[in-house]
């Protein structure tokens, strides 16, 4: 009898000792920022500042993206960063290569912590839009952002270069 008790307890007592010497599985890592979002679409929105003194392109609006835009803006102000990313992609919808909502979809990304989809917004919208004045510095800030919260620093010169380069002084005025 002692030695079916011995043996029941036997292989037990193998298992947790072969168990405590199993490493554990590594927790996954994800790509977080330094800084926080709020912090990010701030910086962001610096960088695009506005003077009189450089060119500044401004597209024509439709009236119901605008409205989008508006409404967006007003649920960003009250929190609801996923309701203000959802009113953008109704309008980007309805203007699909709008450089503007595509900004403005990429920097209510980064505040939902999605870099992925900040980075696709900003490059095309980058690519669509005017290469100089404010939104174009956004654009390239937004890039920067994202590839400092990567830890690239070869992407964040980069892309603080093209966000340098994004400002060109108005023509002159007689």
């Amino acid at each position: 009898m002692a030695r079916v008790v011995r043996k029941a307890l036997l292989a037990p007592a193998c298992a947790a000792l072969l168990a405590s010497c199993a490493t554990p599985a590594p927790a996954p890592t994800t790509a977080t920022p330094g800084i926080a979002p709020a912090a990010m679409v701030a910086a962001i929105r610096a960088a695009g500042g506005q003077d009189d003194t450089e060119l500044s392109v401004q597209p024509l609006r439709d009236p119901m993206v605008e409205d989008l835009r508006v409404q967006a803006q007003r649920l960003e102000a009250d929190g609801r960063a996923t309701d203000a990313a959802a009113a953008l992609d109704h309008a980007l919808r309805l203007v699909p290569d709008d450089p503007a909502l595509l900004q403005e979809r990429a920097e209510a990304a980064v505040l939902l912590g999605d870099l992925a989809t900040a980075e696709a917004q900003a490059t095309r919208a980058w690519q669509l839009g005017s290469r100089v004045g404010p939104l174009c510095r956004r654009h390239a800030e937004t890039l920067r952002q994202v590839r400092l919260a990567a830890g690239d620093a070869a992407g964040v010169e980069a892309a603080a270069q093209r966000r340098e380069a994004c400002t060109v002084a108005a023509p002159a005025r007689y």
